[in-house]
């Protein structure tokens, strides 16, 4: 199996069903209605979408719910032939921003990580764009006060359309100063010049999605000139309708110009994807090949929020094949 890295995953957005039902019934929280007859996350929509997430995660209530939730999406990495994850974390989830609380969650989180090691895990501390701006710098916060060997960077995602990137500089600035790399969602939803002002004001290497800059060349020439990779998320994209159907996927365009891709699932039991469906479809539709996909991986690991000697070991593995 193809060595994998992703860096584009949500931890909350990748819990089975299944375990979200099971926490539910724990609870004795009724969340009957962000299903489908078959079990399934049901939404209609971005917004639909969003309101299921956020339901969903209302059964994450401590930090052994945390644990437990990272052993079993890394435990589903693992199966996907996954070796190194960067998995959005959101204080906003645990414990309500409150840095003391927010300390206990990441103890929890980064313990149940160690037993699996099958998969290198970084976080990357995610604030919540819709949220607004006061929020985003409290996530901040927990990030730059927890950042280190585990916490390793800081990004936003939520609504695209709300508010604008500049209402969030501080945030950003914040957590570079603590030295954690920086990305940002992008080009989703707002077309190219969402990507630009990104890029313009979080200063970012990384942008989230990012697809819609194909529409604009003088932009994915910028892209390809500073070397900003893009976290692409085709079957998310597909599934959400960003794309009708995946031949119309830019990915394959995108990397021709030579904008530095990547591949990941983003909330794959939302979108009813895999790594490996991922893989399957990129090469069904574009006649990507093994040697495609470990230039695709060693993109990923040099893009990674990792020490150099991380870097260096994923890179070996993806050579070794």
């Amino acid at each position: 199996m193809i060595p994998k890295i992703e860096l584009h995953l949500h931890l909350e957005g990748a819990a089975p069903p299944a375990f979200i039902r099971g926490l539910a019934s724990e609870k004795g929280v009724d969340l009957s209605s962000i299903f489908d007859g078959q079990g399934r996350y049901a939404y209609r929509d971005f917004n639909d979408f969003l309101r299921v997430y956020e339901a969903a995660c209302t059964v994450l209530q401590t930090p052994e719910d945390f644990a437990r939730l990272t052993r079993a999406v890394l435990a589903q990495s693992a199966e996907e032939g996954v070796i190194y994850t960067e998995a959005f974390l959101s204080p906003d989830f645990c414990g309500g921003r409150d840095l003391g609380a927010w300390r206990d969650y990441l103890a929890a989180m980064q313990e149940a990580a160690s037993e699996v090691p099958e998969v290198e895990m970084r976080g990357v501390v995610t604030c919540i764009r819709h949220f607004g701006p006061d929020a985003a710098k409290e996530a901040a916060r927990c990030a730059a006060e927890t950042a280190g060997d585990f916490i390793t960077g800081f990004g936003i995602a939520g609504d695209e359309m709300a508010g604008h990137p500049r209402d969030f500089t501080y945030s950003f600035d914040m957590a570079r100063e603590a030295g954690l790399g920086l990305t940002a969602h992008a080009g989703e939803w707002g077309g190219p010049t969402s990507v630009r002002d990104a890029l313009d004001h979080l200063r970012v290497s990384r942008i989230g999605h990012g697809v819609h800059a194909i529409r604009d060349a003088g932009l994915v020439e910028r892209l390809a000139r500073d070397g900003i990779t893009l976290e692409v998320c085709p079957g998310s994209n597909i599934a959400l309708g960003v794309y009708g159907q995946w031949r119309d996927h830019p990915i394959d365009a995108l990397r021709a110009a030579g904008v530095p891709v990547t591949v990941s699932t983003d909330d794959p039991p939302f979108f009813h994807t895999t790594m490996r469906d991922e893989y399957a479809h990129l090469s069904d539709l574009f006649g990507w090949d093994d040697t495609m996909f470990a230039e695709i991986n060693r993109t990923a690991a040099r893009a990674a929020f990792c020490d150099e000697d991380t870097r260096a070991a994923l890179l070996k593995r993806i050579d070794a094949g």
